[in-house]
């Protein structure tokens, strides 16, 4: 099965209509979606399988007055039946070239301890191997 790696842009909501089980943590709501995609500094990249979407990466910049600007990747989903094929990794790839392409220097993801699979495609694409940072993160509802 042949997969393809495409960046979203705006208006391309409707491409977001078949997605694999899992892809994304809760349902896509297509007005989130289209607000998603047209706020400045959002990015994502889907994978498609035959028109189906099967993964999912999305990212941020974050520009401040004193570091370098950096792209946080929010969030990588690739749906079970289409794991562990590289997938993952090509849509940080390209997210990464996106980063780039945007002026950032740096870019920074995070995963829970124990999420095994995540952590292990994290760290074989670190340079020089370094161990994770330690991350404490606090929720606030708003």
């Amino acid at each position: 099965m042949n997969v393809n790696i495409r960046r979203l842009y705006p208006g391309d909501d409707a491409l977001v209509m078949r997605i694999a089980p899992d892809v994304f943590d809760e349902p896509v709501r297509p007005d989130r979606l289209a607000a998603y995609l047209a706020a400045p500094g959002h990015f994502m990249v889907v994978a498609f399988a035959d028109g189906l979407v099967v993964g999912q990466c999305a990212a941020v910049i974050h520009r401040h007055p004193d570091k370098v600007s950096e792209l946080y990747i929010d969030e990588v989903g690739v749906s079970p039946a289409f794991q562990r094929q590289g997938i993952a990794r090509k849509m940080l790839d390209a997210m990464f070239e996106i980063g780039k392409q945007n002026g950032c220097e740096e870019a920074w993801v995070g995963t829970e301890p124990d999420n095994g699979p995540a952590r292990a495609l994290y760290e074989a694409r670190q340079e020089p191997r370094e161990e994770a940072e330690a991350f404490v993160m606090y929720v606030y509802k708003l």
